[in-house]
């Protein structure tokens, strides 16, 4: 593919990210607000959004592994950068080579950060901190055993810390399907936590969590997929579109009524109809599960996909458009026609996995345009 053609690409907004970002902020206030940029920002490109965050006002990051937070470092220099995957003993040396936090899961987790702070010698400051309590989602955490544990000898077991942070997440936050007395739940076993352990900063709400209410905003929100223009199901969503991915028409053609489309011949043609073949498949992200259920927009109008998704190509059902895309026209799957949530419905998928999942082959493109 050279410069100059491209069949596919992802333009990310970063003045949309940014303006995302004072949103949620403004919303959880007075709480302070970080941005959560774990799997590559969403699959946008950490180490271009980060930086657009960070020129909003953000100076605290998440990410999920600790080589996602050494390669963040460069690009936002003077951050807090969080990794959630914790302190295994091998990770210990890169976490303090490039000054890292690791939120810590359990009790052998915070052994072995506080025997590298002691290790650092007395004339070194004490290694920040921060504790992640299970309040009920059952993945990371600290255990209520080991939390019980952790409140009657927190002396001996943080001396060498600073504890910067304590923190728990939600389970049912953003799913109006969910057991939403779950949240209400969470919160309470949150703060008996907090309870017990030394005074710190506390965070329990993600994006979602922000739209709750100020009971769940405590001091710090970590906002993750609002940044990138998804948002809760119980409130009018806010955020500003972010990703607008687009892909070439590589052909048009007329078939006859009982015709197929595709592989199995899952479409067969009630009338006559028009087909566009567009340069996008279950390769490049676009889920096979979207197969006769998605859409894609042109000139402001959809057009369903017709047949299955194959590894590089789509069919689209033009027939009723009456601006019909042409060879070398582009259409939406993502952007202001084909919005996120609507598009992660039609694919039987959630925000998250949608925007993850677009393949390395997509060039990203960036502009600082905000809409």
């Amino acid at each position: 593919m050279t410069a100059d053609f491209e069949s596919a690409s992802l333009t990310v907004r970063l003045g949309a990210i940014a303006a995302n970002y004072r949103t949620l902020r403004q919303l959880a206030g007075p709480a302070a607000a970080a941005a959560v940029v774990k799997a590559d920002g969403y699959g946008l490109g950490a180490k271009m959004v980060a930086p657009a965050l960070a020129g909003a006002g953000c100076d605290t990051f998440f990410v999920a592994q600790l080589g996602e937070g050494v390669a963040l470092r460069p690009h936002v220099p003077k951050a807090r950068i969080f990794v959630l995957e914790g302190a295994a003993e091998e990770a210990v040396p890169l976490l303090i080579a490039h000054e890292l936090t690791p939120v810590l899961n359990s009790l052998p987790d915070i052994a072995a950060w506080v025997a590298a702070s002691r290790a650092q010698g007395k004339w070194r400051r004490p290694l920040d901190a921060a504790i992640h309590i299970d309040t009920g989602l059952n993945r990371l955490g600290l255990r209520s055993d080991e939390l019980s544990t952790l409140a009657a000898e927190w002396r001996e077991r943080l001396a060498g810390l600073n504890l910067a942070l304590l923190m728990s997440h939600l389970a049912c936050a953003d799913d109006l399907g969910a057991d939403v007395a779950m949240n209400r739940r969470q919160l309470e076993r949150f703060r008996a936590a907090l309870a017990m352990l030394p005074p710190a900063p506390a965070s329990l709400a993600a994006t979602s969590g922000v739209f709750l209410g100020s009971d769940y905003r405590f001091d710090l929100v970590r906002p993750g997929i609002g940044l990138w223009g998804g948002g809760p199901e119980q409130a009018r969503n806010p955020m500003k579109n972010v990703a607008v991915l687009q892909a070439r028409v590589l052909q048009t053609r007329r078939i006859d009524k009982g015709d197929s489309v595709g592989y199995a011949a899952t479409f067969r043609a009630k009338r006559p109809t028009m087909l566009a073949t567009v340069a996008l498949g279950y390769a490049d992200g676009i889920m096979r599960a979207a197969s006769n259920r998605g859409a894609a927009g042109f000139a402001g109008a959809r057009a369903p996909f017709a047949g299955r998704v194959s590894m590089d190509l789509l069919t689209l059902d033009i027939t009723d458009m009456k601006k019909q895309p042409r060879m070398g026209d582009a259409v939406e799957l993502l952007g202001d026609t084909m919005k996120l949530r609507d598009v992660a419905a039609a694919w039987g998928t959630n925000e998250y996995e949608l925007l993850t999942g677009f393949s390395p082959r997509i060039p990203r493109r960036y502009t600082d345009a905000a809409a």
